[in-house]
């Protein structure tokens, strides 16, 4: 079972825009990008250029951070990623589309999806 972020934590997930998500590159150094996220059924998607550092970095290694804007109140993950292929989890589409009006999978660069199962979460 997945650890849940505590309610407020979830509701800022729900509504707030962006996330940063920090990966680790293969010399080791951090990679920091801010990105548009869903939390969904207790997991953080991001949608990516499959050429984009992000991408590369978690297929290497799959450790990364997340945290939300707003150091007064701040809600970090930490966790396991991994590039999804379809069929994606049902709904995770609609949920991108709702928050973003943004068809993942119709978009001609950010068209990958990532998956990050938490280990932890930090408020």
């Amino acid at each position: 079972m997945l650890p849940q972020p505590s309610d407020e934590a979830a509701r800022r997930l729900a509504g707030e825009q962006n996330i940063w998500f920090a990966s680790v590159r293969p010399d080791g150094r951090p990679h920091l990008a801010p990105v548009w996220f869903v939390f969904f059924e207790g997991r953080v998607y991001i949608g990516t250029d499959p050429r984009s550092v992000k991408s590369r970095n978690v297929q290497r290694n799959p450790h990364v951070s997340l945290a939300l804007e707003g150091a007064a109140k701040p809600v970090i993950c930490e966790g396991t990623a991994r590039v999804l292929a379809p069929p994606y989890p049902e709904g995770l589409l609609a949920a991108f589309l709702q928050k973003y009006e943004w068809d993942v999978p119709g978009d001609g660069q950010y068209n990958q999806v990532v998956e990050i199962s938490p280990s932890k979460w930090l408020a």
